[in-house]
């Protein structure tokens, strides 16, 4: 396989070009943590962005910084964390799920767009993305977006390049909105609850006055596995119903309180501080529970994102139904998927039933036989796939960037 290592974005450019020229298509990398999520791409030359590491610009005062895209994902959070800051949602670090080492790169976590826990109140990566540099399927470098929010007239062609997963052009720099880390955070956890309820508890803390910043809940089977993260307040045979609250710790520990009583009639409440909350939202964050080096390491992974009030009903039906094992974030409306090794016919149910409530799955993890047998993103209406057909388009009409990895079907 050809490796092409690039230096700046006239290298970029200049692969493009020969790539349209010899109608070849390439494939983007950082340092190659995503490879395995989508089709796998239909090219044996791959764009190697790794050496785009450097930090352009960090200005901590105005909550700003600006890194080439191949820069380490993993060394970006510890230099801001050593400002006290933080991208407030929550990058999603995929090493656990897919057994790749590492964290990935800037442009990676944009490419694929992720997001943690926090999602339900900060937004997702495309909400924190203030500008990039980009290199088209046209080989030409264009500019979007600026240093601060509210530049833009016309199309903000940000909100598209996040979640393209490198299909419509290749990022060189980019520009990302930082917040600062919250002092102190508090969780309140219910035990025991089944689904459904938990489902009703998480909707009435995220429906409550006390500024909840996660809200998940994990089905006892999962809860009382020994996984990193969750061994502190494991208990056997244990459900766990987890809300977080984070700000000044005067403020997180009166919401934490106040809430607890709030919730009450779900179940005995106990709140977890700072020492032990951290690293529970760490391992929901990551799907620790299902990674790669566990008992469930061989099952085939769904992100499905459902409206939220169907969070509950929906993953008890797909888990009974599949035998699979589920974990629900975002207070029921993302939801975690495991599934025994089962062909065709699990992503059949899987899809239909997702449908049914007006959601939408993703095949984050499977073998790449699964992944050429199946739509591992979700299928489009007609009218959608037509208008994403004409966007594509226009920014790469000979299809030369990652090439079929976002092959799906047409939805009926």
């Amino acid at each position: 396989m050809d490796a092409l290592k690039v230096r700046n974005a006239a290298d970029v450019e200049e692969v493009v070009r020969a790539a349209i020229a010899g109608d070849q298509p390439i494939e983007i990398i950082g340092h190659g943590s995503k490879r395995a999520i989508g089709q796998p791409t239909a090219t044996n030359a791959v764009l190697d962005l790794s050496s785009l590491n450097a930090v352009i610009s960090y200005e901590p005062n105005e909550l700003i910084i600006t890194v080439q895209a191949g820069a380490p994902l993993a060394d970006v959070l510890s230099l801001i964390d050593s400002k006290s800051q933080q991208f407030a949602f929550e990058p999603v670090d995929t090493g656990p799920l897919l057994g790749a080492p590492g964290r990935g790169t800037i442009g990676g976590m944009i490419a694929a767009g992720l997001a943690g826990p926090r999602r339900i109140k900060a937004g997702g990566a495309r909400d924190h993305l203030l500008g990039a540099h980009a290199v088209s399927g046209f080989g030409e470098s264009f500019k979007t977006g600026g240093k601060v929010v509210k530049n833009v007239t016309g199309y903000d062609l940000c909100k598209l390049l996040a979640g393209s997963w490198g299909t419509l052009a290749i990022m060189t720099e980019v520009t990302l909105k930082v917040m600062p880390r919250p002092e102190a955070e508090r969780t309140v956890v219910l035990r025991g609850l089944d689904d459904g309820t938990a489902n009703q508890a998480m909707t009435a803390a995220l429906g409550s006055p006390f500024d909840v910043s996660g809200a998940a809940h994990l089905p006892a089977s999962i809860a009382s596995a020994e996984t990193d993260g969750l061994k502190a307040i494991a208990g056997p045979q244990q459900s766990l119903t987890l809300v977080r609250l984070e700000g000044i710790t005067a403020s997180a520990a009166h919401r934490a309180a106040s809430l607890a009583k709030q919730l009450a009639p779900f179940g005995t409440t106990e709140i977890l501080d700072d020492a032990a909350s951290a690293p529970i939202w760490s391992a929901i964050r990551d799907v620790v529970p299902f990674a790669a080096n566990g008992p469930l390491g061989a099952w085939p992974v769904w992100r499905i994102v459902c409206p939220p009030v169907s969070g509950g009903a929906l993953g008890r039906l797909l888990a009974q139904e599949t035998g699979g094992e589920v974990i629900y974030d975002w207070g029921g409306g993302l939801i975690w998927l495991a599934l025994p090794p089962q062909g065709d016919a699990a992503a059949a149910a899987v899809r239909r039933h997702v449908g049914a409530v007006g959601g939408h799955a993703t095949l984050l993890r499977a073998s790449e036989d699964v992944r050429r047998a199946v739509d591992v993103f979700q299928p489009q209406p007609a009218g959608v796939a037509a208008l994403e057909a004409r966007v594509r388009a226009s920014f790469d009409p000979k299809a030369v960037l990652n090439r079929g990895r976002l092959r799906r079907s047409v939805a009926p």
